[in-house]
């Protein structure tokens, strides 16, 4: 049986990932270990690797690097053996070049992109919106994100739950898979060979989320 490695580095909900990536597993019939795990060393033998994030962006760096030698290891199996990986909210934007959320922080450069501030814009109504960004929106899948694997089954319009105050502004387009409207265009999804990263909550987003957590887990980039 495959395992699929949930990192444990003081960030993220892990409980409620672990649940989904179980029941999405479950009812898809892909037969693999959720394991939640803060051991480099188990992340050396994982299948497929899941890294979540709640928080800041630097906390949520500093957090990582503080699990000795897990960098390496996700580096290692990631880049190095290619097995499958996602990021989710900030574990998504830990993937990026770099975070400006309150420093400037170096990220694992993994996709080329920043992490910025979400400009906030008016409703139709002229208030303003809300910053952070918080609860359902609808996805907006780019060309390149309509034939990628994770996302089979995945439309238009499918709603996704977000909560967070910055996102990813890529520098090569090509690796965005999809966005969402939020008083402008928002990153949603990003992509590269066999990396991607969500930023909104897939383990809350119930029908949608489930879909590509199940995709995630048949993935064979």
């Amino acid at each position: 049986m495959s395992t699929t490695a949930i990192i444990d580095y003081g960030s993220g909900n892990l409980r409620s990932a672990a649940n989904a990536f179980e029941r999405a597993a479950r009812e898809s019939e892909t037969y693999t270990r959720v394991t939640v795990t803060d051991d480099p060393k188990v992340v050396h033998t994982a299948d497929r690797i899941v890294l979540p994030g709640v928080g800041a962006f630097a906390e949520c760096r500093r957090g990582l690097y503080a699990v000795d030698g897990m960098v390496e290891a996700l580096t290692a199996r990631v880049l190095g053996d290619g097995v499958p990986f996602i990021g989710i909210c900030v574990g998504m934007q830990l993937m990026a070049k770099a975070g400006y959320e309150h420093v400037t922080s170096d990220g694992l450069g993994w996709v080329d992109g920043d992490v910025e501030i979400v400009q906030p814009a008016p409703e139709p109504d002229g208030r303003m919106r809300k910053i952070p960004h918080m609860g359902w929106n609808e996805l907006r899948l780019e060309t390149v994100g309509s034939r990628h694997p994770v996302l089979t089954g995945i439309a238009d319009g499918d709603h996704a739950y977000f909560v967070h105050s910055y996102a990813m502004t890529m520098r090569d387009s090509s690796q965005r898979l999809a966005s969402v409207d939020y008083g402008g265009s928002v990153t949603a999804v990003v992509a590269r060979d066999n990396l991607i990263g969500t930023q909104f909550h897939p383990e809350k987003s119930q029908t949608t989320g489930l879909r590509l957590i199940a995709n995630f887990l048949g993935w064979r980039p």
